[in-house]
C-alpha cells in the first residue's frame, strides 16, 4: 500500500459536547503530499446505538474510539491515529504565533451568551488574534439568520483557508524558535495517541513540506437533506467515494460503494 497516515482531528462544541470540526487527514510521504478533507458535522451515518443520525454526535455519545469506527466504516479506511484539539489550545497557538491575517468573507454579528460567544467582524482583510481567529471560524450565522447560504458548507471554507494561513505561518523558517512554545501548548490543549517519536518524525517531514503540496476538500453532498426527523448533510455516494480514492485511500487497489458504508436516505 502507499505510505500514507490518516488522522482525525477534532474540536468541540461547548454547548453539545459534540465534535465541532472533523478533518482527516492523510499524508503520502512517498509524494510529499497533504490531503485534508472536512467532513461536515451535520453527515447523516448509519448508527444503530444512538436515534441521533449525525456523525458529530459520535465523540459525545460514545468517545474517540467509536469516532474513528465510524469514519472507518462509513468511508473504508484505516484511521491510524487521532488528534484532539481544545479550544484554549487553538486560541494559545495563533497568540503564540502572534496572529494570522486572513480574509474574512462575510459580514458577521452573532451573539450566543449561552456559550459566551460574541463574533462580529466586517468583510475583508484581517489580522486575528487567538480569540478573534476563534470565533471567525466558529462563526455559521448572523443573528437575524443570514450569513453563510449553506451554514456548515460555509464555515468548512472559512476554516480551510485560515488553516491554510497557519501552515504557512508555521512552516516559516522564523518560527523554528518558537518550536519549545509550541511544543508546550501541544502538550497542554491537545489530546492523541500519537508518539512522542510519531510527533517528532511529523515535525521534521513537516519542514520539508511547502503549503502547495497540502491540499483541502470537503465531501460533496447536500446540506438540505433530512433523515430520522432531522435535517442532515446526505453525502453523494459516487462522489464521495471518487474523492476517498483521490485523497485518502491507502490501498493499491481503488475503494469502491461496495466497501463503504455511506448513507443515502
Amino acid at each position: 500500500s502507499r505510505r500514507q497516515r490518516q488522522m482525525c482531528i477534532r474540536d468541540r462544541d461547548r454547548e453539545s459536547a459534540n465534535t465541532d470540526t472533523i478533518i482527516v487527514v492523510s499524508y503520502d510521504v512517498a509524494n510529499q503530499k497533504v490531503g485534508m478533507i472536512s467532513i461536515p458535522r451535520d453527515t447523516a451515518v448509519n448508527r444503530d446505538w444512538r436515534k441521533d443520525p449525525k456523525i458529530n454526535g459520535a465523540y459525545a455519545g460514545a468517545g474517540v474510539d467509536v469516532l474513528k469506527e465510524e469514519i472507518e466504516q462509513t468511508f473504508g479506511i484505516p484511521i491510524d491515529y487521532y488528534i484532539y484539539v481544545d479550544l484554549k489550545g487553538f486560541v494559545a497557538l495563533v497568540d503564540e504565533l502572534e496572529g494570522v491575517d486572513v480574509y474574512i468573507p462575510e459580514e458577521m454579528n452573532y451573539d450566543d451568551p449561552y456559550q459566551d460567544l460574541h463574533i462580529h467582524f466586517t468583510k475583508g482583510p484581517r489580522h486575528l488574534n487567538g480569540q478573534e481567529a476563534m470565533e471567525v471560524v466558529r462563526f455559521r450565522h448572523n443573528n437575524d439568520g443570514t450569513g453563510y447560504g449553506t451554514e456548515d458548507i460555509g464555515r468548512i471554507g472559512t476554516q480551510q483557508a485560515f488553516l491554510k494561513a497557519v501552515a504557512k505561518q508555521l512552516l516559516q523558517i522564523g518560527n523554528v524558535k518558537n518550536i519549545p512554545a509550541l511544543v508546550d501548548i501541544f502538550c497542554t490543549y491537545v489530546k492523541t495517541d500519537l508518539t512522542t517519536g510519531n510527533l517528532v518524525w511529523l515535525g521534521n517531514e513537516a519542514l520539508n513540506i511547502g503549503t502547495e503540496n497540502i491540499h483541502f476538500a470537503t465531501l460533496p453532498g447536500d446540506g438540505s437533506g433530512y433523515y430520522n426527523k432531522q435535517s442532515v448533510y446526505v453525502l453523494d455516494a459516487q462522489a464521495t467515494c471518487d474523492l476517498v480514492n483521490e485523497a485518502l485511500n491507502p490501498y493499491n487497489e481503488a475503494l469502491t460503494l461496495e466497501d463503504m458504508d455511506i448513507l443515502v436516505p
